[in-house]
């Protein structure tokens, strides 16, 4: 038995080099991509997408560095950040088996308004990101999907599920004006990612933007950031709301959504409500549904967690069993460097059923084409529900 706590992420990223772009794409659509500049003294960045810019102030001072042989930009965070073999050595260290992971630049990409740049922005960010999947099995990549269109969406899903991708990362809404999530017209998109085989994950921050509220600011004065912070959480909720209440788990019961770095405790509360809406407003209700809507939403969703201490009790204490655990690897508010210690401090009194379904089971049942994590004391299988 290992001494650590052996866990499979369920919300890692990968660190997109500044040079990507334009090195794959001509300089005119290149320019359009997103991309941050730093201001010399690393306190504030200014991220252009597509024409359009807005300025944030660097919760910590970073500066990009140059590695003098190279000429490649290379980041001043984990070791591993954007190496594909250092960052194994980062996980073993930190008792991380296997990651789902999103990209970075690219949770930007949403807010291009161009349906062909978008297009070759996500071709360029997706083969890129397969060769991380391809050089080991422990990282699961999402493939980055345009959804300015329902046609450009479906050619991308085939192409990247024919590279061995296993899961799509699609933003919170669809577009800014288009219809949404819930509305007939996203219908096929649903079936191709069912018939290929396919998940289907949101990440805070995916969600497209205008000026007045990119990089998620939709409140400003006294307690906006927590504010902003919370109104992320809550589009994701939502968006797994807009599948299980538009009925697409109905349709299409083998598709999964997960939903990272959003909580778990929420999916509970969900239910109640979706199931109090259907029982005393079933005139009102369309589509009607065989099942309640909690059976959909704690069959088909699920739930990837951080920090978030009452999240295990989803799992514990309110029968919900799709929770995960997620790292934020090498985003710097995440686990890394601590943890074995966090993990502790979130599962470490659970029942060593519960503790390997929250580190490692529910990613397992998502992805069973990943090799097992070594041997710890969370190894008891989960029979108990």
């Amino acid at each position: 038995m290992s001494d650590k706590i052996w866990a499979n992420s369920g919300d890692s990223h990968l660190m997109e080099p500044f040079e990507l772009f334009q090195e794959n794409l001509p300089k005119d659509l290149a320019e359009r991509m997103p991309r941050s500049e730093l201001d010399p003294d690393g306190a504030f960045e200014t991220v252009h997408v597509d024409g359009q810019e807005f300025r944030r102030k660097v919760p910590f001072v970073k500066r990009p560095m140059v590695d003098p042989e190279t000429g490649k930009s290379v980041f001043d965070r984990a070791p591993g950040a954007n190496d594909m073999r250092l960052r194994l050595e980062d996980l073993n260290e930190e008792g991380i088996w296997a990651e789902l992971i999103y990209t970075s630049i690219g949770m930007w990409m949403h807010s291009i308004r161009d349906p062909q740049l978008m297009l070759a922005g996500c071709r360029v960010l997706n083969d890129w990101a397969i060769e991380y999947q391809r050089f080991s099995p422990r990282y699961v990549c999402t493939a980055l999907i345009p959804t300015l269109s329902v046609d450009t969406a479906i050619q991308e899903v085939e192409r990247t599920a024919g590279m061995g991708f296993k899961i799509v990362m699609l933003p919170t809404s669809p577009t800014l004006d288009g219809p949404n999530w819930n509305r007939d017209d996203w219908h096929p998109l649903w079936a191709s990612l069912a018939d290929v085989g396919m998940h289907v994950g949101f990440h805070a921050g995916s969600d497209p933007h205008e000026a007045d509220t990119f990089n998620g600011v939709y409140y400003r004065g006294p307690g906006a950031h927590l504010l902003n912070y919370y109104e992320a959480s809550y589009h994701m909720q939502l968006a797994a709301a807009k599948l299980v209440s538009s009925g697409v788990f109905e349709r299409h019961p083998t598709l999964k959504c997960v939903v990272s770095e959003g909580g778990a405790t929420w999916v509970p509360f969900m239910a109640d409500r979706l199931d109090e809406a259907y029982r005393q407003h079933v005139n009102q209700v369309w589509p009607k549904f065989r099942r309640l809507p909690s059976e959909y939403l704690f069959e088909n969703v699920y739930a990837s967690f951080q920090h978030d201490v009452s999240a295990p009790q989803a799992l514990a204490a309110m029968g919900y069993r799709n929770v995960c655990w997620g790292s934020d690897y090498p985003h710097l508010e995440g686990t890394f460097g601590h943890t074995q210690k966090t993990l502790r401090e979130l599962v470490g009194d659970l029942t060593p059923a519960q503790r390997h379904r929250i580190t490692r089971g529910t990613f397992e049942e998502l992805f069973p084409h990943v090799p097992p994590a070594p041997a710890d004391d969370t190894d008891p299988v989960d029979t108990t529900g």
